[in-house]
């Protein structure tokens, strides 16, 4: 029987909807590598790593049953590949469930049991599998969406390691356009996800190449206005005399101006060494450390960026110098006379950076035939910000940036951002004006310019960027670069990151053999926990989605893409819980301390069971009368000169409901870390000591802490048979303390002057107010602090 022009031109397969997915020869190949091995798919943006991911799964269910898991950075992510995969698959839609924070453990408990996809953000997975809540054994096709994430601490790293030991038949695929900037960076995500195969295909393949077009990237030097080059060189003014005191410190050899970061970031490692050997001018230098990179940073903000975003930076900082724990570094920085000068310069100066006229003319000039649409890239803020106020003078621009508030200038939450891009799809509006959050996979529509702002310094950001046009049509992109600037260092670097990452993409292509070679015997173990894969009666030659060789179409399959460095990783308010196992031994933790590692380490154990609250008192429960407040050396140095509860309050709270509590104070240069006299140090270890009962541990790191909880726990629940038992609410403040607090948070003037200000004036309702001269009469509040009281409390309510 001859086939259909569907079944031609379309993948036919038992769990996907007849005539969704377009037949792509090179998807089809890619999925073959991937449904045999832990395999790393590394695919340009926009040719269809999800629906590479999606084959697999389809293959996989359908052979061995079980369930698929795919975990993507973020929430908007996750439902973006949720509609596709429902759309995709032909199964019903509840059996393809989301699981981000918003959704309740206990429902996640529910719907894991009874789905047959699940897609989720890796925090959510991470927190239900410390908690036991749920079990990776029947997951048989696991997909990391932007698995170049996979490093460090993040939450992929754990998930990996869990589900090879965890699943009875597990499979890996990692997906990225740009997994990293060079090989030991490659190999590293390998190692973290257990990856055997690396696969790799460009737009140069010939299999790839019909579905893409060409992008042509050009650069425009934009030459930067006199005015600003005298504020920039008054700013350097400043940049050279502190980098003559860091010269004098013996730190550095030469007090140019070009200094590099990499240079300053190795001359806080020098301040550093200094502070342990404790000398005074390692905390000296420290500081001056400071201001040099604040004011490196306004240096590069007024020459790339413009006057208006560098004003804005330095009213952040103005801001910053009156809240009570200002930086001495901020606070001489608003003071000195040379940066008073370049502001003063940078207020008079009544015109534009000259990069916004230009990206006017780059916008109309692609818009002036209708039907189009540009997005502009830029890395901060109040740039986008000001281009969106601009541009909108002359196009329909709208502004895309991440969630929360940065830094004094507003965000957007994920209502908005989602009505944004669905506006931006349907052509509602022409011009995206965005930070860094649509780099990566968010499913921003092809549009015919991509202009870089700034040049990006990194390859991942840069080619993520660069993905958003050529996918239908031919596209084009620009990068603006203020001659004679960090603009043009940036741009270099970028391209020569660029190159090199396409490189080792190609070295690496087909080379699975070595790069298992490269693996280090853990790791090696990491990719061997699954048994058999040859012995599983896998289909192969993915045969059952037709064949191989029958011609696609130049249509572009669903997509979906990769996530951003602004959508921040989210944190969900209520965690999973888990039964204890039998004879096991069970810790509980809080389930904030999941920002640590040690929560992760205690839950890999066979023979302990992790229990994540949110506990009042306490970091850990270790057994009804072992209560465990955990303090890195910072941490616990905080506490002895602020914070909203002191080390003193929190160990008082489990002395009273614990009758072992114990302290551990988790790190390395107690004595060193920061200005803080060591006998202080040692008056408030005594202390806690002798005045609240509390046992002082020290341990080196965070592996060393779980080492002793699991030590303690067991001592507790197996050689005294003791249970776990978790009680105790912390003190609530006083009437006295609560009036402090209110009278505190007003302009940030903390503490000291909240208490000064009640005593004198006697209420809170006095203080409030109590006008400028009055509050001059205080102890302890000056004009500027007076001056922001009566702003905070008499200035009109504007959200915006």
């Amino acid at each position: 029987m001859a086939a259909t022009d569907e079944q031609t031109h379309h993948v036919d397969h038992p769990l996907l909807e007849p005539g969704f997915i377009e037949r792509r020869l090179y998807q089809l190949q890619l999925a073959g590598t991937a449904k045999d091995a832990h395999t790393l798919v590394c695919l340009p943006t926009g040719l269809g790593k999800t629906t590479v991911s999606l084959l697999v799964t389809a293959q996989r269910l359908d052979d061995l049953g079980g369930k698929a898991l795919f975990l993507a950075p973020t929430k908007p992510l996750v439902e973006q590949h949720a509609e596709f995969y429902r759309e995709a698959l032909s199964i019903p839609d509840e059996e393809i469930v989301v699981f981000t924070g918003e959704v309740r453990p206990a429902e996640r408990a529910a719907l894991w049991d009874d789905a047959r996809v699940v897609i989720a953000t890796p925090q959510v997975v991470e927190n239900d599998l410390v908690g036991g809540r749920i079990s990776l054994e029947e997951v048989v096709h696991l997909t990391f969406d932007e698995c170049h994430r996979a490093t460090g601490d993040y939450s992929y790293v754990y998930i990996a390691e869990r589900y090879h030991g965890d699943a009875e038949n597990p499979l890996v695929t990692g997906m990225s356009a740009s997994p990293g900037g060079d090989e030991e960076a490659i190999l590293e995500v390998c190692e973290n996800l257990g990856i055997r195969e690396v696969e790799v295909m460009t737009e140069e393949d010939a299999d790839v190449d019909e579905y893409t077009y060409d992008t042509d990237v050009e650069w425009n030097r934009i030459e930067v206005p006199e005015e600003i080059i005298e504020i920039r060189d008054a700013l350097n003014e400043v940049v050279k005399d502190r980098l003559e005191k860091l010269k004098d410190l013996g730190v550095i050899d030469s007090a140019r101006v070009d200094i590099s970061r990499k240079e300053l970031f190795g001359v806080r490692s020098e301040l550093q060494k200094l502070i342990q050997n404790d000398q005074s001018e390692g905390y000296t230098g420290m500081s001056i450390h400071a201001e040099v990179m604040k004011l490196k940073h306004a240096v590069e903000v007024v020459e790339s960026q413009g006057v208006e975003s560098l004003e804005a930076y330095f009213e952040r900082l103005r801001n910053e110098a009156r809240s009570s724990g200002a930086s001495k570094a901020s606070q001489r920085l608003v003071s000195e006379p040379k940066v008073r000068e370049a502001m003063r310069r940078a207020e008079a100066y009544d015109d534009l950076h000259p990069k916004l006229s230009e990206t006017r003319r780059l916008a109309i000039e692609t818009l002036v035939d209708g039907g189009k649409r540009v997005i502009v890239f830029t890395e901060f803020r109040d740039t986008a910000e000001t281009l969106t106020d601009f541009l909108g003078e002359h196009v329909d621009a709208r502004r895309f940036v991440g969630q929360g508030d940065k830094e004094g200038s507003s965000g957007m939450t994920q209502k908005q951002q989602k009505e944004v891009l669905d506006d931006f799809r349907a052509g509602e509006f022409e011009v995206l004006v965005s930070t860094s959050v649509a780099e990566e996979g968010l499913d921003v529509p092809e549009v015919d310019l991509v202009l870089f702002y700034e040049p990006v310094p990194t390859a991942i950001r840069s080619i993520q960027r660069k993905g958003r046009t050529g996918r239908q049509t031919e596209g084009r992109v620009v990068v603006l670069l203020a001659e004679d600037t960090r603009d043009e260092a940036y741009f270099w670097i970028s391209r020569r990151r660029e190159k090199e990452m396409e490189s080792e993409l190609r070295k690496l292509k087909g080379v699975a053999g070595e790069v298992e070679e490269q693996l280090d015997s853990s790791q090696r173990q990491l990719a061997d926990f699954d048994a058999g894969e040859s012995d599983d009666g896998l289909d192969h030659g993915l045969e059952s989605f037709g064949s191989a060789d029958a011609e696609g179409t130049a249509e572009e399959a669903d997509d979906v893409d990769e996530p951003e460095e602004a959508l921040e990783s989210e944190e969900e308010p209520t965690v999973a819980r888990a039964e204890p196992a039998e004879d096991g031994i069970e810790i509980v933790a809080d389930q904030r301390e999941l920002d640590s590692t040690i929560a992760r380490d205690l839950s890999t154990r066979e023979e302990i069971d992790v229990r994540l609250e949110t506990l009042e008192v306490g970091d850990y429960v270790l057994s009804d009368r072992v209560a465990v407040e955990r303090k890195s050396v910072a941490d616990f140095l905080d506490t002895l000169v602020g914070g909203d509860r002191s080390v003193f309050e929190q160990v008082g709270d489990m002395a009273r409901h614990y009758a072992r509590p114990v302290v551990i104070v988790e790190g390395e240069r107690l004595y060193e870390e920061r200005n803080v006299h060591p006998n202080a140090i040692r008056g408030a270890l005594s202390s806690l000591a002798i005045d609240f009962g509390a046992s002082v541990l020290r341990t080196e790191d965070e592996a060393d802490t779980a080492e002793l909880l699991a030590v303690i726990a067991g001592r507790e629940q197996r050689t005294a048979d003791r249970e776990v038992q978790v009680h105790g609410r912390k003190s609530s403040k006083t009437l006295a303390e609560q009036q402090e607090y209110v009278v505190g948070a007003i302009a940030d003037i903390g503490p000291v002057t909240a208490r000064s200000l009640l005593e004198h004036f006697g209420s809170v309702e006095d203080v409030l107010t109590a006008n400028e001269d009055e509050l001059l009469d205080v102890a302890g509040v000056g004009e500027v602090t007076a001056g922001r009281i009566r702003e905070v409390v008499a200035s009109a309510y504007d959200p915006q």
